[in-house]
């Protein structure tokens, strides 16, 4: 996936209405890449989710890991919902994951208006998931 967050915000504001913008979304979640079907469990399995949503995480070795995340979703619009995630979160150390306000990106989308709210909730709890599992191994702060 090529697509930075910042990407994300320009094709959101180039396109016109948010059957366009869920389409978009949807295309995201097409892109990502293969989910280890081995992780498909009750471990890796987001709870709170209305839609199956599992995750995955990969970390580095040392004291601010790097974290890399794989996704997936059984439904189309909540697995663009991850790709957006993946796209905000993977690849970074977890002190940077604990700094990101997720919530804020979401305003800045549009999302938090245009969700479901048991959408919004399943996307809080994949969030919550994430700043867990880099708070697990996060440098402490000093």
């Amino acid at each position: 996936m090529s697509t930075t967050i910042d990407t994300l915000y320009d094709d959101f504001a180039f396109l016109d209405d948010w059957e366009e913008r869920y389409r978009y979304i949807i295309d995201l979640g097409n892109g990502l890449s293969a989910y280890p079907e081995s992780a498909r469990d009750e471990a890796h399995r987001v709870r709170g989710c209305v839609s199956q949503v599992w995750l995955y995480t990969e970390r580095a070795d040392g004291d601010d890991p790097v974290l890399n995340f794989k996704g997936d979703s059984d439904a189309h619009i909540v697995r663009g919902l991850v790709a957006i995630m993946m796209l905000l979160f993977s690849g970074k150390r977890a002190s940077e994951i604990l700094a990101i306000n997720a919530e804020d990106v979401l305003r800045k989308l549009g999302l938090d208006e245009h969700l479901t709210p048991q959408r919004a909730n399943g996307l809080r709890a994949m969030v919550q998931r994430i700043r867990d599992e880099a708070a697990a191994v996060a440098p402490a702060a000093g």
